[in-house]
């Protein structure tokens, strides 16, 4: 069960006004009033991941016309900061929860029950109906086989193996201050091992890595070119990779296997919430779920199928058993402290 825990994390919010200017910048179109029959919707999904909505969306919902700004994760969080007295949205689509339950963010959520949301465990939806969770992600490290066959290198199979100073410039991994899927590496350490030991084990890390990235896909999309041997990423670009013949071998962590769940929701002050709020009941009816399904191996209504490529890239069907335990509601409270501590760590 997901506890509310409020907490002040708020140096790190304003310091998130710092790249809102940038945010502000793309897709300035999106700014003009919407018409009625028409959505803005903020997302932090990949872009090929949108699409198959979108497209979906086309077909089951021809009156609503959807406009989707895809944003990482810090950006994302940075425009909503920015946009707070005057919301430009009318729907988040898949932010992690760990942004969404701070304080400052979950209140610019207008709650609404969409229809079939009682089909989402309580776990993974808020009390008051703000946001629900379809599903969510997992780190996997993406290693290019081929060039660690090159290097003499075996495929490492842990947190701990990975940061073996044989591995030091052929890793790269997402900055946490920007990417969900980089802040979810480093807490899935320091809950596991503790504070201590995890900090330690991300300081030897941090020494074998060749580039930090903003987005949380790109080091897997590295490691599949050959550019470096190891990407540390998600499941999503991880089972691409495989599934479109690349030397890559998706690896779940021995030690601990951070995840996420991501979160959707109408904004307060939508310009058109009617059709935000279809937008939202439309998410839980069988197409978009199965979109889901297709994409993700952790996905939260029960009973929901593992997709073939899933299969494909080696993820066990009872992943859900493989999972590290996460406390949203800590990353979320917690969040300014990890990441003083790491550009302490770092030097970032």
């Amino acid at each position: 069960m997901i506890h509310h825990k409020k907490g002040n994390d708020m140096t790190y919010w304003k310091r998130t006004k710092t790249i809102a200017a940038t945010a502000l910048f793309a897709g300035a179109a999106f700014l003009q009033q919407a018409m009625a029959g028409e959505i803005t919707v903020y997302s932090a999904l990949e872009e090929e991941e949108i699409n198959l909505f979108v497209e979906k969306a086309k077909e089951e919902l021809p009156d609503v016309k959807i406009n989707v700004l895809r944003l990482s994760t810090g950006n994302l969080t940075a425009r909503l900061i920015a946009e707070a007295d005057n919301p430009q949205a009318d729907v988040v689509l898949s932010l992690p929860v760990t942004n969404i339950m701070n304080p400052t963010i979950e209140a610019m959520f207008e709650p609404y029950a969409a229809k079939g949301v009682d089909k989402v465990p309580a776990q993974f939806r808020d009390p008051e109906n703000r946001w629900f969770s379809l599903a969510g992600y997992v780190e996997v490290f993406c290693a290019n086989t081929d060039r660690l066959a090159t290097l003499g290198l075996p495929v490492p199979k842990s947190w701990e193996e990975l940061a073996d100073p044989k591995y030091k410039g052929e890793v790269v991994m997402p900055d946490p201050v920007s990417s969900g899927v980089g802040f979810v590496n480093i807490t899935a350490l320091i809950y596991g091992l503790g504070e201590e030991k995890g900090w330690d084990l991300i300081g030897r890390l941090t020494k074998n890595i060749a580039q930090f990235t903003s987005s949380g896909s790109r080091p897997c999309r590295m490691a599949q070119a050959g550019e470096f041997a190891i990407g540390v990423s998600y499941e999503v670009p991880a089972i691409q990779a495989v599934n479109e013949g690349y030397p890559v071998e998706t690896v779940l962590p021995s030690d601990w296997v951070g995840f996420e769940i991501s979160g959707i929701g109408l904004l307060k002050g939508a310009k058109n919430p009617d059709d935000g709020k279809k937008f939202l009941d439309w998410m839980l009816t069988p197409s978009p779920l199965g979109i889901y399904a297709s994409l993700k191996p952790v996905t939260t209504i029960p009973g929901t199928a593992q997709s073939e490529a899933a299969k494909e890239a080696g993820f066990p069907a009872d992943i859900s058993s493989r999972l590290s335990k996460m406390d949203f509601a800590a990353m979320a409270r917690d969040r300014e402290q990890i990441l003083a501590r790491w550009s302490e760590t770092t030097g970032r």
